[in-house]
């Protein structure tokens, strides 16, 4: 429920005033209490992660500016900030990732200046982004800046050459080139694609005569972008390749006999075992399969050895079901690259007839990688891929037969249709997702469960969710949970949707009885794995922390529970529940101090503590934390500051001198002369009257020469003693004047006579 907007607004502007200042963490304790009042709202999210931006606590930062996304998710600012947070982080793809999304809010907004910039950024971070230099290639087309297409273009050709998709390569290149068929870039390019040549980074490059920020682009609302226009660049504008229905094996075949063709008709000289292979491409393709093995064999027999063969006649005695003879010729193909794939799925095929569950399962689950890889558009993404299917390889090699016979049965079933390839990308995505949330060791089980309608109902869900239709959403994962009710994606989603419902509490509620199953079931990592990833997504929720802070005790891992204690403690502090944050801070110190961290540890820590106290007006014990800090390491100046501070709060101007006496030694030892002016004149600008400040000050600026500064300190000092009725001291002061030789010398030498008189 909403909390008390006099409370919020008071709130908000204690942390703008503090802001404006440059004091960011009363701008942080202010902005909590705002955020605590008025949880829903984004704006106070917005003002809180800016401050906490400023401060340096980024991953704090980043906390609450996606908490804001989710509270104002088409507001593309705290996305474009949690994307210069992550870059700040040097978590480089996750940024990309965060301005790709960015991108396309603003062209939502049709901005299409800044889902350009945002898009550029992203390919700045990562290498390889197909889809947004696609994206960027049809941006640019549409605003006429045809060199920036085609250098867009160009590189599209460069990533799909180095993933062996020279066909693609060459689309995107014959673009360029329609619009500038004289671009130099382009033929180049071209003409190293045609002589199987690698396109040189070089080639590609482009001098673009750049207007800055494209500042002749039109503003925003005047673009003109039809609803046609904005779905063709959040696409890219790609179309789905069409896929051979009956799979990998269907693909290869075709691969084979164009290949057997090539090689036949290569040297356009047709010998006994070329008529015998041409005869068998006809009576394959007639659907003549007994022919057509005659045919290969006799080919065979008369010299004719090639993987091609070996692999059609793999495919065509699996149709005659003679396997055992089948298995032995897509053994002898899948040495070839181009028809691996395609060979590993025809050995599937026959020990899944043959009832070998576990060398079929083996086989597939190759078959499934080798096809999936091959779709992948760049090295890091096939890198990511090759890890998934280790871990489902390895599953295998643990489940039972009756497991893999159905794993089989579905995976199968999946690689024919037109659609296959889509299919395993899919399927693949949502092994990646389970990975996450499900036990590592059960790969196989969860695999059961990715049968067209799982993943497609997965899929339904975020399609609804997408749009904004959470009802529906939401009967859609209660209906799945039917027939799958121990898959986690689909709990996880539910936890989802309530969010975007902003019902947080009853999604956090979810999150954490899905980890309190684990950990009954005694699998704590996993319940761990579940609280951090809700809490990526609540980190306000401190019944969350609570919850990892007891497994991770449990699990005696000290350095984990020490950052959890500080992170729980750094969200009390953010919803000003001060008194929960400074016991939770104490509680860190103690095991800090008990399981021997670094002294730097704890006194991060003890700072914290003593910020909590300074805005809780206890200043005495805040005094002794300092003092405290300053015993471990006297070269904190940050403590030593602070003492200064406390001390002239507490109208202790003795001790307030004694401490900054020392902390203007520390500079001096660090030969920091600047620092020892800055502090001193912001202190004599605080306190005009403390005239041991005052004499500090003048004795530094006569030090470092600057003569009128110093007469001007020691001029007003001269008076605050005289009002203080020191006139010996005046006198003393006076004389340091004259001694200084200042333009109104004679005027201070009446003084002085007056005085001495």
């Amino acid at each position: 429920m909403p909390g008390n907007r006099q409370i919020y607004e008071q709130a908000m502007n204690m942390g703008h005033a503090a802001a404006w200042d440059h004091e960011w963490d009363k701008a942080i304790a202010a902005y909590g209490r705002a955020v605590k009042e008025m949880p829903d709202d984004p704006a106070a999210h917005n003002s809180l992660g800016l401050a906490l931006l400023q401060a340096r606590r980024l991953e704090d930062a980043l906390k609450v500016y996606m908490r804001a996304h989710q509270l104002a998710p088409d507001d593309p600012v705290p996305l474009e900030r949690s994307a210069d947070i992550l870059e700040r982080l040097g978590r480089l793809k996750e940024a990309a990732q965060q301005y790709i999304n960015v991108a396309d809010l603003y062209l939502k907004q049709r901005d299409l200046k800044k889902a350009i910039a945002n898009w550029e950024h992203a390919t700045r971070l990562t290498a390889g982004l197909v889809s947004i230099h696609q994206r960027l290639a049809l941006a640019y087309e549409k605003i006429g800046r045809k060199q920036h297409a085609i250098r867009e273009y160009l590189t599209l050709a460069f990533n799909f050459q180095r993933a062996n998709r020279e066909d693609i390569a060459m689309q995107a290149v014959e673009r360029a080139l329609r619009l500038d068929p004289n671009n130099p870039q382009a033929l180049n390019t071209l003409q190293a694609i045609r002589t199987g040549s690698l396109i040189s980074p070089d080639i590609i490059k482009i001098d673009l005569e750049e207007t800055g920020e494209f500042e002749d682009l039109p503003r925003t609302g005047q673009l003109k972008l039809s609803d046609e226009d904005v779905d063709e660049l959040l696409s890219g504008g790609r179309v789905e390749e069409e896929a051979d229905p009956r799979g990998p094996l269907g693909e290869a075949i075709e691969r084979a006999l164009e290949a057997i063709a090539t090689h036949v008709f290569g040297t356009g000289d047709l010998d006994e075992a070329g008529v015998y292979a041409s005869q068998a491409i006809a009576y394959q393709q007639q659907g003549l399969h007994a022919e057509a093995v005659g045919a290969y064999e006799r080919a065979q027999a008369a010299g004719l050895d090639h993987p091609g063969v070996h692999l059609a006649l793999g495919a065509l005695k699996l149709e005659l079901e003679r396997l055992d003879e089948a298995i032995a010729h897509f053994d002898r193909a899948a040495s070839e690259p181009s028809l691996a794939a395609g060979a590993l799925h025809g050995l599937s095929l026959a020990h899944a007839t043959l009832n070998r569950p576990r060398a079929a399962a083996r086989y597939l689950v190759q078959a499934m990688r080798m096809a999936d890889i091959e779709m992948a558009q760049h090295d890091d993404e096939a890198v990511q891929l090759a890890e998934i299917y280790d871990r489902l390889t390895a599953s295998v090699e643990e489940a039972d037969d009756h497991q893999l016979r159905e794993l089989n049965v579905r995976f199968l079933e999946m690689l024919t249709g037109p659609s296959w390839k889509q299919r395993i990308a899919k399927t693949r995505r949502q092994l990646e997702e389970a990975i996450t949330l499900q036990e590592p060791d059960s790969l196989v089980s969860i695999a059961l469960y990715l049968d067209d309608r799982v993943t497609e109902g997965l899929n339904l869900i975020d399609r609804y969710m997408r749009e904004g239709r959470y009802t529906l959403a939401m009967d859609q994962a209660h209906f799945m949970l039917e027939s799958a009710p121990d898959y986690l994606p689909i709990h996880w989603r539910i936890g989802q949707i309530l969010l975007e419902r902003n019902n947080i509490p009853a999604a956090m509620a979810k999150y954490n009885l899905v980890a309190e199953t684990y950990r009954l079931r005694g699998d704590n990592e996993r319940a761990m794995a579940i609280l951090q990833e809700a809490l990526k997504i609540a980190p306000m929720d401190t019944s969350l922390h609570q919850s990892l802070i007891e497994l991770l005790e449990e699990e005696e891992r000290w350095s984990d529970l020490l950052s959890e204690y500080i992170d729980l403690a750094d969200a009390y502090y953010q919803l000003a529940d001060l008194d929960a944050a400074r016991a939770t801070y104490q509680a860190a110190i103690q095991l800090g101090q008990r399981v021997g961290v670094p002294d730097e540890q704890i006194i991060q820590i003890m700072h914290r503590l003593a910020e909590i106290d300074v805005n809780r007006l206890d200043l005495r014990q805040a005094m002794r934390t300092y003092e405290q800090i300053r015993r471990m390491d006297p070269e904190d100046e940050r403590a030593r500051r602070a003492l200064v501070d406390l001390n002239y709060r507490l109208n202790d101007a003795v001790s307030a001198v004694r401490e900054l006496d020392g902390l203007l030694r520390l500079y001096a030892r660090q030969r920091k002369a600047a620092q020892i002016i800055r502090v001193l004149e912001e202190l004599v600008t605080r306190y005009p009257k403390d005239m041991a400040l005052r004499s500090r000050l003048a004795a530094v600026y006569r030090q470092t020469g600057s003569v009128n500064k110093a007469v001007e300190q020691l001029d007003e000092l001269a008076e605050l003693q005289l009002e203080a009725g020191l006139h010996n001291d005046a006198i003393v002061t006076i004389r340091q004047i004259i001694a200084l030789n200042p333009e109104r010398v004679d005027d201070y030498r009446r003084l002085l006579q007056q005085l001495s008189g």
